[in-house]
C-alpha cells in the first residue's frame, strides 16, 4: 500500500526529469538492502551514461573499478567450482540441489569488498554444504571441508577451531533431524516448538560462525565463547532469516508436505 501510494503521487509530478525518475522508480521496485551492491554499481553505470552532466572521467573509473572486481570474482568462481567438481557431491547426490553459483552469487551480497576473498569462498562452501546437509547427510564431505578450514586458520592465525565448527554443524544436523521426525510421524508443532528449531535449521549460526573466523584476526578465546553459547546477536539475526525465508518457500514447501511454517 505504501509503495503504491508513493508511485501514484510521484508519477503525477511532471516537475521531476527522467534521470531522477528512474531513480525513484529503480528504488520503489527493490529496497536497497535488498539488492547485490555489483549488480546495483552495474545499474548505476548504465543509468549515469545517458545522464548530460556525468563526469566521464568518473565513469569511466566506475566501470574499471567494477570490471576488475567482477574478473576477481570470476576467478573466485573457477576456484569454488574445481573445489565442487572435485567433492564429486553433484554426480553422487544427483537429486540434491546443485547450487554452487547461487550460493557465491548470494555471498557476494553479504560480504562484497574485494579484500574478503577467503570469507566469501569459506561461506560459498558453508552454504553449498548446508543445501546438500539440508537434502541428505554426508558425513565425509563436511568432515572434510571442516578439516581444510582449521587447518587453513591454524595456520593462518595460530587457533584450533575445529571444536567449534563441530558444534555448529551438529547444532544444525540436530535441528534438521527433529524437523524430519515431525515430518514422518505426522506432527505439527506449536510455533514455540518450532522457533526453538526453526531458527537453528535456517543455518545462520553456522554461517555467521564461520565468517567470524575468516574475517577475524586475532581470534580470541573469549569472543570465541561467546559466539558458541549463540547470543542475541546470533539468535536474532537468525529469527528474522528464518521468517523472511519462510515468507518466501511456505506455499511450496506446504504443497510438498513439510512441516507447518511460522505463516
Amino acid at each position: 500500500m505504501a509503495t503504491e501510494f508513493t508511485m501514484k503521487h510521484l508519477n503525477d509530478q511532471t516537475s521531476i526529469d527522467q534521470f531522477h525518475s528512474r531513480l525513484v522508480h529503480h528504488g520503489l521496485e527493490l529496497l536497497l538492502h535488498w539488492t547485490i551492491p555489483q549488480a546495483e554499481a552495474r545499474w548505476f553505470i548504465n543509468v549515469n551514461k545517458d545522464r548530460p552532466d556525468t563526469n566521464p572521467v568518473l565513469l569511466e573509473l566506475a566501470e574499471l573499478d567494477f570490471n576488475i572486481v567482477e574478473a576477481k570474482y570470476q576467478q573466485e568462481l573457477k576456484h569454488l567450482s574445481r573445489w565442487w567438481k572435485g567433492t564429486c557431491l553433484a554426480e553422487k547426490l544427483s537429486f540434491t540441489r546443485d547450487r554452487l553459483v547461487e550460493c557465491f552469487f548470494w555471498t557476494t551480497g553479504v560480504i562484497f569488498e574485494p579484500q574478503y576473498e577467503f570469507c566469501r569462498k569459506i561461506l560459498t562452501k558453508v552454504n553449498v554444504l548446508v543445501t546438500t546437509i539440508n537434502d541428505i547427510y554426508d558425513v565425509y564431505a563436511l568432515n572434510n571441508f571442516v578439516n581444510e578450514m582449521a587447518y587453513d586458520i591454524l595456520k593462518e592465525k595460530g587457533f584450533l577451531i575445529i571444536p567449534y565448527l563441530r558444534k555448529a554443524w551438529t547444532d544444525l544436523c540436530k535441528a534438521y533431524l527433529q524437523e524430519a521426525r515431525w515430518y514422518f510421524n505426522g506432527y505439527k508443532p506449536t510455533i514455540e516448538e518450532y522457533m526453538n528449531i526453526a531458527w537453528i535449521s535456517i543455518s545462520a549460526h553456522v554461517i555467521l560462525s564461520h565468517a567470524f573466523f575468516a574475517v577475524t584476526s586475532p581470534i580470541e578465546k573469549e569472543a570465541v565463547q561467546y559466539l558458541q553459547d549463540y547470543p542475541d546477536l546470533i539468535h536474532w539475526s537468525a529469527t528474522i532469516l528464518r521468517l523472511s525465508d519462510d515468507l518466501g518457500t511456505s506455499v511450496d514447501e506446504m504443497k510438498r508436505g513439510d512441516v507447518p511454517k511460522t505463516i
